[in-house]
């Protein structure tokens, strides 16, 4: 995998994690106004809830990252493992950034 391959996909899975957190939390709050439920409240806890999801549409949702990783491991090709923990890192990061702009959006502390 080339360099400039690289860089494209960790900036993809940051922005892919944040865009699923936002995205699914806002929509999630439109949903809890429909339903007569505190949304901005909701908006919080779905941002909390949702980070686990987002890593796991991050990184492909398939088990290429867990191969990789594995493959790292026992085979020992050491690249390999540090740039799929840095794919994964990435999402970590995105999934919390949109969190975060929430928790400053909502005033409350993620749930």
């Amino acid at each position: 995998m080339n360099d400039e391959l690289f860089i494209e996909r960790i900036i993809i899975s940051f922005f892919v994690a944040f865009g699923v957190i936002l995205g699914g939390a806002l929509i999630g709050g439109i949903g809890a106004f429909l339903v007569n439920q505190p949304p901005m409240h909701k908006i919080n806890a779905l941002s909390g809830s949702l980070k686990i999801w987002a890593l796991v549409a991050a990184i492909g949702g398939t088990f290429d990252t867990f191969t990789n990783l594995e493959r790292g491991f026992f085979e020992g090709t050491h690249l390999i493992l540090i740039k799929q923990l840095i794919f994964i890192l990435s999402a970590m990061a995105g999934a919390q950034s949109g969190a975060m702009i929430l928790q400053w959006l909502t005033q409350e502390t993620i749930s």
